[in-house]
């Protein structure tokens, strides 16, 4: 059942700031064969590996993908556009076609905004779309009238889109905080929340301590934050979300996996790249891009992750069910039971979890 994921959390402490040291947090560290919880620091992670260890990260880039503005029509009055319906607010979840330029995303108000709608975007409706279709769980498809360097408008006019929890406005300072240190490949609405940890320092470090390192991408999307609206695991469905790995990573990963080295996956997103990609051939992992939709909860069997590094997840989401398959739902239950009676800070700018 759902529901048997179910935790109480005090409001209070869902980190609405990140720490000023990104290396600062704390680090509770659990260990599947004894089942012990020790509380530590994050700074103390390249020690808590093992010499031979294959760390991957999800080296995917958040941009900023919630746009402000109107819908209906403009019209020109002077040298300003007047527009004549009400403010909106999209959220961009899914490139689908770069010619023509169409998206996935989510809408408010979602009930008004019906098919065939245009929106206007920027203060002078520098950036058109339409809406051309709408899902299941009213999300709409728009296509965007032409422009060129599509991007920059959007880096200029768009938001980070902070998770819902945090209850504040996003900042100037959260378009470098909220991004990983080694994000490259653009395309996330949402960061991969366990690399935030990491510094240049830390990866020196891990590196110093015979830990080799590689990188993936996936697109966090619907797919990692959609809720579970169903009573019964089992009859949830992720929505897809685009991964690529490198002809490098593939050569490590395996390499790693024929030496029976430990892999160990920095975020839940990481771990579903590399388990949905080893099932596609028979537990290899090869270069190449797709649509990844593995839904991982208790019952599933890793063929490639041993270990995992995440931050604390939402009560009942398919994040947390992930972290209990691999480290066993009533061990990880009493690790947030106990998190949260230390006073762990939780969620994205929280605090994080060794998983080993």
């Amino acid at each position: 059942m759902v529901s048997d994921f179910y935790y109480d959390l005090p409001e209070e402490l869902i980190a609405q700031e990140p720490l000023a040291d990104r290396a600062g947090s704390r680090l509770l560290h659990v260990r599947l064969g004894s089942g012990s919880l020790e509380d530590r620091r994050f700074r103390e992670l390249p020690g808590l590996l093992r010499a031979g260890d294959l760390v991957v990260f999800n080296n995917t880039r958040v941009f900023p993908a919630r746009l402000y503005g109107r819908r209906g029509a403009m019209q020109l009055s002077g040298d300003r556009p007047e527009f004549l319906q009400g403010q909106i607010e999209v959220l961009l979840t899914k490139q689908l076609q770069q010619e023509p330029n169409e998206w996935e995303c989510l809408v408010r108000p979602g009930r008004k905004i019906g098919v065939g709608e245009h929106l206007f975007f920027g203060e002078r409706g520098e950036l058109q779309a339409e809406v051309i279709g709408r899902k299941e769980f009213g999300e709409r498809r728009i296509r965007f009238a032409p422009i060129e360097r599509f991007f920059e408008h959007i880096e200029k006019i768009g938001h980070i889109p902070l998770p819902p929890y945090i209850a504040r406005d996003d900042s100037a300072s959260d378009r470098e905080r909220y991004q990983t240190v080694y994000a490259r490949e653009r395309g996330s609405v949402a960061a991969p929340t366990a690399g935030l940890h990491f510094t240049p320092e830390i990866l020196r470090g891990m590196h110093g301590c015979g830990i080799e390192t590689c990188e993936v991408t996936l697109h966090v999307g619907l797919g990692t934050f959609q809720p579970v609206r169903a009573e019964q695991v089992e009859e949830h469905r992720l929505h897809s979300e685009t991964y690529s790995i490198s002809a490098d990573a593939a050569e490590k990963i395996g390499r790693a996996r024929r030496e029976s080295r430990r892999i160990v996956a920095v975020g839940t997103t990481t771990v579903r790249t590399l388990e949905y990609a080893a099932q596609q051939s028979a537990g290899e992992v090869r270069a190449g891009t797709g649509e990844a939709n593995l839904f991982i909860y208790p019952g599933y069997k890793f063929q490639l992750v041993r270990a995992l590094l995440t931050n604390f997840h939402l009560p009942q989401s398919t994040l947390l069910m992930l972290v209990c398959a691999l480290g066993g739902k009533e061990l990880v239950m009493r690790a947030y039971e106990h998190a949260v009676r230390e006073r762990y800070r939780f969620y994205s700018y929280g605090d994080c979890m060794l998983v080993e």
